[in-house]
C-alpha cells in the first residue's frame, strides 16, 4: 500500500508565494519521476511540473520561471516552490510518482490540495 499525503495549499494574494509538499509512503522500493498537476474548474487536468531520477526538470510554460520542483529522494518528498502567483493558478494540485513497489510499477496520486490566487 502506497500513500501520498500533500501539504502546503492555500489562499495568496497575487504576487505571494506558496509551497507544496507531497510525501510518498509505504513499502516503496523505487520512485522513478515526481510530478505535480492541476485542474482548474471547467478545465482539464494540466502537468505543471516533473521531476524524473535524473533531475532534469520539465514545466508547463505557463510556470516557467515562476515555480520550481525538486525532490528528496532520501525521504521521498517532492515539493512545488511556486512565486509570484497569478490568479489563472488557481486550481486543485495534485501530486502524482511512478514508483515500483514488491507488486510492480505503478502511478500513484494525492488527494489534492487547493491553491487559490486572488487579484
Amino acid at each position: 500500500q502506497v500513500q501520498l499525503v500533500e501539504s502546503g495549499g492555500g489562499s495568496v494574494q497575487a504576487g505571494g508565494s506558496l509551497k507544496l509538499s507531497c510525501a510518498a509512503s509505504g513499502r516503496i522500493f523505487s520512485i522513478y519521476a515526481f510530478g505535480w498537476h492541476r485542474q482548474a474548474p471547467g478545465k482539464q487536468r494540466e502537468l505543471v511540473a516533473a521531476i524524473p531520477p535524473g533531475g532534469a526538470t520539465n514545466y508547463a510554460d505557463s510556470v516557467k520561471g515562476r515555480f520550481t520542483i525538486s525532490r528528496d529522494n532520501a525521504k521521498n518528498t517532492v515539493t512545488l516552490q511556486m512565486n509570484n502567483l497569478k490568479p489563472d493558478d488557481t486550481a486543485v494540485y495534485y501530486c502524482n510518482v511512478d514508483l515500483r513497489t514488491v507488486t510492480g510499477r505503478a502511478e500513484y496520486w494525492g488527494q489534492g490540495t487547493q491553491v487559490t490566487v486572488s487579484s
